[in-house]
């Protein structure tokens, strides 16, 4: 998966039903993830080069090369590249939809159809893509973002927006069915 300027890219190492194991690169400054946090996902990040900037509950950590930092499950987290060339091992357990979250976010950025800072110009994507991430936005009550985004999540499937993205995006249609 890359992006469509050629500045960030994942790539899967391993999958299997208890992990998801990616390598991130990124090489230039910019936010990955607003802050967010995921009922049972954990979260791991090592660093392998350049710098990442990780806030967990609120603290701000700079992490650099041979750092490691496990984010449990219900923590708020956010994250962002503090220097460019920024190489990061990324494992989730369990894996949930993170893949396809990933292959999603790639690809709205190939299809020019995100916002500079990263957000779905499409409210059906935007609904699809906060399904994929297996959490919730920090802030907001859950139980709001599960009616609204989760509204949008399955008006998206009924109409097929999530097939047609996927052709779109050069991918089968079936990309994004459960």
């Amino acid at each position: 998966m890359e992006s469509r300027d050629g500045t960030s890219s994942a790539r899967v190492v391993e999958q299997t039903p208890d992990s998801l194991r990616l390598e991130h690169r990124t090489s230039r400054e910019t936010a990955l993830a607003g802050p967010h946090w995921h009922p049972e996902v954990t979260e791991t990040f090592a660093v392998r080069g350049g710098r990442l900037a990780l806030a967990v509950d609120g603290t701000w950590h700079s992490l650099g090369p041979g750092d490691i930092v496990t984010i449990p499950a219900g923590a708020v987290h956010e994250s962002r590249v503090e220097e460019a060339e920024l190489v990061m091992d990324h494992e989730v357990r369990p894996p949930g939809h993170h893949r396809q979250m990933f292959e999603l976010m790639f690809a709205l950025d190939r299809l020019g159809r995100l916002t500079r800072s990263g957000v779905p110009l499409d409210p059906l994507a935007l609904g699809l893509l906060w399904r994929f991430q297996d959490g919730y936005l920090a802030g907001p009550p859950a139980i709001l973002q599960r009616a609204l985004l989760g509204g949008l999540d399955r008006l998206a499937r009924a109409l097929g927006h999530h097939r047609r993205l996927a052709r779109a995006a050069g991918l089968p249609a079936d990309t994004w069915d459960d």
